[in-house]
């Protein structure tokens, strides 16, 4: 499994909200996708998938993470 973390997006942002999964738990990814919308407190922006595979999410729209959560999982 390749867990898709929510990265250090500068030295102030502590967290992010997961606004919005473009795809569905379970569907088939391929490396470099766009897969997650998040939002911090001075920015808004998405993910891409740093593997192929199926994608498992872990952390739902609405939920606030953590630098360094991991947010699916691509296996």
């Amino acid at each position: 499994m390749t867990p898709l973390l929510l990265p250090q997006l500068g030295t102030e942002i502590a967290e992010a909200e997961i606004t919005e999964w473009l795809v569905v738990d379970g569907a088939t990814v391929a490396a470099g996708d766009p897969v997650v919308g998040i939002t911090t407190t001075k920015m808004a922006l998405e993910l891409e998938t740093p593997a192929s595979g199926r994608l498992r999410i872990l952390i739902g729209e609405g939920e606030i993470a953590p630098v360094g959560a991991v947010l699916a999982e691509i296996g």
